[in-house]
């Protein structure tokens, strides 16, 4: 894309994003705030994903918006998170008024990161209400933070010779509509370059010097590995613009073509590959042309998670091998 100008994620108004993490053990959790409930949708491509209440994002649910997402490490265990960022919300007043309850409406996923690090450790709801009382802040950041402290790409032949990877942003203004995307990259493929399709991390060689071609690797081996079950891409777009429901579904769907452009192989049987939309409603726009600015920045920010990660647990980062 051309004739766009860069934006911070963070800039896009009505919408926090917080961090909280363990670089000890390896885990943490990112989490989105929308100052009003935000419409959102959902498209999961991955075959094995670990979510919370996405089936209240189908345009046939009667839900009206959410009140936080988050991206979280801790595979299944990771879905605890949201415990926390419930206890943030409902002491803010946010959620659905149930007599003289309220229930936020929180959905989100988790990355398979239980091999990095002390896999004993995962992320809890104390974790997730620190992320909330980070998200006030709403500092821009990228890399090994939050739920992408225990991230690893290039996973085909196992641990030995993956690389690590983090979490990614990038956002795009054209006129007064914008959009961002915020992502985990967990993939057992190798991350490609959208501009070029340079190799940027992944399966690593056998001297862990050169980025070898998963694609291929993975027809030598003719067979499922167990390492198949471990990855997961998740991401979300957020934008001003206004959309309903089905249409923040739609979004979701372009967007994750933004996987497909640099992630290779992805959305596989065992993945949980899965990406959100949410829209803060300020700005007149088509699910087509969200889409097309959605997918180009989810790409862009699938780049940048690898490309701002540093060395960890004894992986190789884009950095070090650079």
């Amino acid at each position: 894309m051309k004739n766009y100008q860069e934006i911070s994620i963070n800039d896009i108004k009505g919408i926090k994003i917080g961090h909280f993490d363990d670089a000890v053990n390896g885990t943490g959790v990112s989490v989105i705030l929308p100052d009003e409930k935000a419409i959102c949708g959902v498209d999961i491509r991955g075959g094995g994903p670990a979510s919370r209440e996405t089936v209240l994002l189908d345009p046939l649910k009667s839900n009206d918006g959410i009140n936080a997402l988050f991206l979280s490490g801790g595979s299944a265990y990771g879905l605890d998170v949201a415990g926390g960022i419930m206890k943030y919300l409902e002491e803010k007043g946010k959620g659905v008024k149930v007599g003289n309850a309220i229930v936020p409406i929180v959905v989100g996923s988790c990355i398979f990161d239980l091999g990095v690090g002390n896999g004993k450790v995962r992320p809890d709801g104390e974790m997730g209400y620190k992320a909330c009382l980070d998200a006030e802040k709403n500092l821009p950041r990228c890399g090994n933070i939050g739920g992408g402290m225990g991230a690893t790409v290039g996973k085909m032949k196992g641990d030995k010779y993956a690389m690590k990877s983090g979490l990614g942003t990038f956002a795009l203004k054209v006129g007064k509509l914008e959009v961002g995307a915020i992502v985990i990259v967990n993939a057992i493929g190798n991350v490609y370059e959208i501009d070029s399709n340079k190799p940027l991390a992944g399966l690593l060689d056998n001297k862990k010097e050169h980025i070898i071609d998963c694609e291929d690797e993975a027809v030598k081996l003719l067979q499922l590995m167990n390492t198949f079950g471990l990855n997961t891409t998740i991401g979300a777009i957020i934008t001003n613009a206004k959309l309903d429901k089905a249409s923040m579904n739609k979004v979701a769907a372009m967007a994750s073509n933004g996987l497909a452009r640099t992630i290779r192989p992805v959305n596989m049987s065992m993945d949980g590959d899965s990406v959100y939309a949410m829209c803060t409603g300020k700005v007149k726009s088509s699910a087509d042309v969200i889409g097309t600015m959605a997918s180009f920045a989810m790409a862009k920010a699938i780049n940048n998670a690898v490309m701002s990660a540093d060395d960890l647990f004894g992986y190789k980062s884009y950095k070090s091998l650079l």
